[in-house]
């Protein structure tokens, strides 16, 4: 997956907040492995992935319905954010888990 930036954490947030809560960590686990997919496509072949980008995970996130960014005194879109941030974090130190156990 490409580095994260503000606007994919935003892009990923405006999709959770149409989903209902017990299927948000789901849905952000499936955008986090789109994104990642994508992205191997992308450096494998030069050319995006034609459903889920070129590997950012705003791309991953572009096909999904979305909302409006609400304020961040909307605690439905707080909590969006917290579990999109939770979710990067447990992809982050799983991959470096994997990396260790399995060094090039």
């Amino acid at each position: 997956m490409r580095q994260v930036l503000h606007g994919d954490i935003i892009a990923a947030a405006r999709c959770l907040v149409e989903i209902p809560p017990s299927d948000r960590a789901a849905a952000i686990s499936d955008m986090l492995y789109h994104a990642h997919t994508a992205d191997k496509v992308t450096k494998r072949t030069g050319v995006p992935h034609k459903t889920w980008g070129n590997g950012s995970l705003m791309a991953a996130a572009l096909p999904r319905p979305k909302h409006a960014e609400p304020s961040l005194s909307n605690l439905d879109y707080l909590a969006a954010l917290h579990i999109i941030l939770d979710a990067l974090m447990a992809w982050r130190q799983s991959r470096r888990a994997s990396i260790q156990r399995h060094p090039a």
